[in-house]
């Protein structure tokens, strides 16, 4: 019975000590999004005498620009492409890049900590062993978030994917019934909103840059460079291109959505081409050993039972 009360006592301790990190860095996350928080930075520039600064926030800023300066990494080429994949990911947030370093930091910290945290519920583990377990959660733990990172990316670009044949339907209905290319978009994200809303988002942010004061081709490539689609550069470029010759808008994107149509055959037809050899796994490894199993089993449990009558004689 004390063993058994120990044990428990101990995985209180875990869950209180893992509880505590997770709010701990909760914490430091929501404070980092504060501080780097471009709307109150505007606001303390405007207004600076509306929230003096206290000491204490003047050292939690001192410390906070240390500890960005000791998480975000040197190398710019790094950066910039870790913003691109946030940015195809949808978080358009200014502190993404930090958010998301601290995540990782938070994460080689906690585990390595929650794996130490645990030895004493394993006694059967030596310390060598311990330690290395908590190097392998370290390195865990710097692996996750990118992997996260690109199922997320994966997940909303093939969202995109499969919603670019509607918009590019509906932007050749709204065309070719005498709509502006600029009316046209806007009418075609307000119509997908409640189907595709992630782009639906995508477009109003377009509609929004051209009402802003950027040229179409410019919130276009931008378009292309936030989502990270070929199939959206390819557009982009088509509709370019077409709105420096001066040929029909409508025409191109009729001929460009029977282009796409096809491309979107030839992938599902590479798809089921690959299905056979996909199958054969699953087949050879879950399959056949029931099927074997339902047909050889009653005449093996047969043969098994009548063996001991033909030793005996």
């Amino acid at each position: 019975m004390d063993s058994y009360d120990d044990a428990l006592i101990n995985w209180l301790a875990v869950g209180f000590l893992a509880a505590a990190i997770f709010c701990a860095g909760l914490g430091c996350v929501l404070a980092l999004s504060w501080y780097f928080d471009p709307v109150r930075k505007r606001m303390q520039a405007v207004a600076p005498t509306c929230a003096p600064a206290l000491p204490a926030a003047e050292r939690l800023a001192e410390f906070l620009d240390g500890f960005a300066g000791r998480v975000l990494p040197k190398d710019q080429a790094i950066r910039k492409r870790t913003i691109d994949r946030l940015t195809h990911a949808g978080y358009r947030s200014p502190n993404r890049l930090l958010v998301y370093y601290a995540i990782r930091m938070l994460s080689m910290v906690s585990l390595p900590l929650l794996v130490a945290g645990s030895f004493p519920l394993l006694p059967w583990l030596a310390l060598h062993q311990v330690l290395w377990a908590a190097v392998v959660a370290g390195l865990v733990g710097m692996i996750i978030p990118s992997y996260v990172l690109d199922k997320i990316i994966a997940r909303r670009q093939r969202t995109l994917r499969n919603a670019l044949p509607d918009a590019i339907d509906l932007l050749v209905v709204c065309t070719e019934a005498g709509l502006g290319l600029n009316a046209a978009l806007l009418r075609v994200a307000q119509v997908l909103v409640e189907i595709h809303p992630d782009l639906a988002e995508e477009l109003l942010l377009v509609t929004s840059e051209m009402r802003a004061g950027i040229e179409r081709n410019q919130a276009l490539s931008n378009l292309a460079q936030r989502t990270g689609l070929e199939d959206i550069k390819g557009l982009v470029a088509i509709m370019a291109q077409s709105a420096r010759f001066g040929t029909s808008i409508a025409q191109t994107l009729r001929v460009y959505s029977e282009d796409f149509r096809d491309k979107r055959m030839q992938r599902a037809d590479e798809e089921a081409a690959k299905l056979g050899t996909k199958m054969i796994f699953p087949l050879a490894f879950c399959l056949l050993p029931g099927f074997f199993i339902v047909v050889i089993g009653p005449a093996v449990i047969k043969v098994m039972a009548f063996l001991p009558t033909l030793g005996q004689h």
